[in-house]
């Protein structure tokens, strides 16, 4: 089993609305991670932007894009992980996937839609977390909103990892700053956020600010340029900070309803 997982954000702007040039312009820098880096992570809807016009995006485009991630993760031997439109059975998706080198997928619906921008009408809300193991970490992957909301994001299931990928725009970028910090510290996880730059279609700037915490809430990695991010998470971190501090014993117990 590992102790020590090499993870790479990619921190970058986006084309509006087009997929085909957002996966060439990944996968271009893609080309340039190290060979030792375990996982890449994505922004959310990173073939696209934050649309609320997914009937614009051709319907085989979601299939399409997870066939690239696997083929890239096979070929770069590392796992991807980001979020897509994608459309299925007449209703659209905000859908996270990871996919390893292996061929192993998980999906993850983004639970909380963000109702400010109308995104609750749009898109189908999901109702399931999601935990998997990679490489001896346990993993929980959200998406954006799901940042706001710490009940869902509660560590009752001990994993290692908390990962938020996002489209945060500038004008609350303080919010995304702090939660990312807080999140770290409660669930005692690393905390990891990729949140793009540039700005949409829609004339919403953005400006970064990805980061990755530890278990305290310390920053290992911080940026607000177009750049690729790079930190290394450590097990024994986690094992020995909780095994002293021993917070998550004491945390409420609670389950969740509807």
């Amino acid at each position: 089993m590992s102790t020590t997982l090499n993870i790479a954000l990619i921190q970058s702007n986006l084309y509006w609305e087009d997929p085909a040039k957002n996966r060439k312009m990944f996968e271009e820098k893609i080309d340039t991670i190290p060979d030792y880096v375990d996982l890449i992570v994505l922004p959310e809807m990173f073939t696209t932007g934050f649309t609320m016009d997914p009937q614009s995006i051709d319907a085989f485009e979601g299939n399409k894009t997870v066939e690239w991630m696997q083929s890239v993760a096979k070929s770069k031997n590392k796992a991807l992980i980001g979020s897509i439109v994608f459309q299925e059975n007449g209703n659209f998706f905000n859908r996270l996937f990871f996919v390893s080198p292996e061929g192993v997928l998980e999906v993850y619906d983004k639970k909380h839609t963000f109702t400010l921008a109308g995104e609750d009408k749009v898109y189908k809300a999901g109702n399931k977390k999601l935990i998997f193991e990679y490489k001896g970490f346990e993993i929980c992957p959200m998406i954006c909103y799901d940042l706001r909301f710490p009940v869902w994001s509660r560590n009752t299931e001990d994993y290692d990892v908390l990962i938020y990928v996002a489209n945060w725009p500038k004008k609350r970028i303080n919010a995304w700053d702090t939660l990312l910090k807080a999140r770290a510290i409660e669930n005692m996880a690393y905390c990891i956020g990729v949140n793009r730059i540039g700005t949409d279609g829609v004339d919403f700037e953005y400006n970064g600010h990805s980061a990755v915490y530890d278990v305290l809430g310390e920053p290992l990695a911080y940026s607000e340029e177009e750049e690729i991010l790079y930190a290394t998470l450590d097990k024994e971190h986690i094992l020995t900070t909780r095994k002293k501090l021993r917070f998550l014993e004491d945390r409420d117990s609670f389950n969740l309803i509807g």
